[in-house]
């Protein structure tokens, strides 16, 4: 990277809240988000938002005659968006490039529209616009007030970090002076459940743990879903960012399957060297993991975190046994993770690996995602 890219604001909404403060709390508890909960007629594990959070954007809906009829995954979008630009200082109206994805987008609204056409044989008037992939990024354009680019993408779970590269890219080039990047699901539908199920890797786990992400010894899958929205704002300059983005690295597998990665994750020995550059393997402090909880996805990602990094591994976490697979959104939400470890000097581990924590100071972390098909992406975020 030419320039280090100032992140001026993070906001997020997820089962742990919004409010930062409270979502640290959250992660410095052993604790976890995931409780079971019927969709239909089947109950399942999940980890959907805090009543008062679900409450907060239903009200958000109504303030606005055309946002009655947008999915969730939109309003949660607006909402983060709406206050990471509070937070960054930036006024309503700026040339603000707007990146947001995801990897299901109106999943609410798609499965209502097609059972209402299963049953009827007709479909609402605003089927099509209110479900289509732009729809998320045009809206937040559209409440912002921005002039500046709209892209909306959806690379599956590794859909909010591929926004991030593609937004340091503009402003690495000059083109754009200010971005909001990030993403947003809300995936807890009977339909995507069972598809998850169907993939046979959802949880079935009778303890306290439902999902047991980053745990090595698991002899069967714990994947489970969680619905939440997070960006960040970026600039090129900012007097007093959260952090910066110092390094980005990507790499795609060679596929073999339709889902999985190879056994040593080998795009992810390639995203995480290329987002280190020269910096050394012992100024890597942590790794906020994309451990889905499945055996294979958190194995091979081990595999290639020690191919990488050799005998002096660094700190490992990630969050998906706290708050499940975000999908789309989940990458941004493990930026929060590791922001916040900067910010506290805290390391947020899990409960299910043990490792040998030495007190040092916390300003390198690594972020990884990966969508299905072995799509990886690295982020560097540093304190300094």
């Amino acid at each position: 990277m030419k320039h280090r890219i100032a992140i001026s604001a993070l906001a997020s909404v997820s089962p742990l809240g919004s409010h930062p403060e409270t979502i640290a709390a959250h992660y410095a508890k052993n604790q976890t988000a995931i409780q079971k909960i019927f969709f239909g007629a089947q109950e399942y594990w999940s980890a959907s938002l805090p009543e008062e959070e679900a409450l907060r954007l239903a009200q958000l809906g109504l303030t606005d005659a055309k946002y009655k009829t947008l999915d969730p995954s939109v309003l949660m979008a607006i909402d983060v968006s709406r206050r990471a630009v509070a937070q960054a200082g930036w006024s309503t109206g700026a040339s603000i490039g707007v990146n947001l994805g995801s990897s299901r987008g109106a999943t609410h609204l798609l499965e209502q529209y097609h059972e209402e056409f299963i049953t009827t044989g007709k479909t609402a008037t605003l089927t099509s616009p209110t479900t289509t992939l732009g729809n998320i990024s045009s809206w937040v354009a559209h409440d912002l007030k921005s002039t500046g680019p709209e892209i909306s993408h959806s690379i599956t779970c590794s859909t909010a970090l591929h926004a991030v590269l593609n937004a340091v890219a503009w402003l690495e080039s000059g083109m754009a002076d200010r971005f909001i990047a990030g993403g947003s699901e809300a995936p807890l539908t009977p339909f995507t459940l069972a598809q998850m199920q169907a993939l046979k890797i959802y949880s079935k786990e009778t303890e306290a743990y439902p999902c047991r992400a980053l745990d090595l010894n698991k002899t069967r899958n714990t994947m489970v879903l969680g619905e939440g929205a997070a960006v960040v704002a970026l600039e090129r300059n900012h007097p007093n960012p959260l952090a910066y983005i110092t390094g980005v690295g990507y790499a795609t597998d060679d596929l073999q399957h339709n889902i999985s990665i190879s056994d040593e994750a080998e795009c992810f020995q390639k995203s995480m060297k290329m987002a280190m550059g020269s910096l050394a393997h012992n100024q890597i402090d942590a790794v906020v993991m994309h451990a889905p909880g499945t055996i294979k996805g958190d194995l091979s990602e081990y595999k290639a975190i020690e191919k990488v990094f050799g005998h002096q591994l660094p700190l490992l976490t990630t969050n998906k046994w706290k708050i499940g697979h975000t999908f789309g959104s989940s990458g941004l939400l493990s930026i929060e993770l590791a922001l916040l470890m900067l910010q506290k000097q805290a390391f947020f581990g899990t409960p299910f690996h043990e490792q040998y924590i030495v007190e040092k100071p916390i300003r390198n972390v690594l972020v990884n995602a990966v969508g299905f098909g072995g799509n990886a992406v690295s982020i560097l975020i540093s304190k300094s």
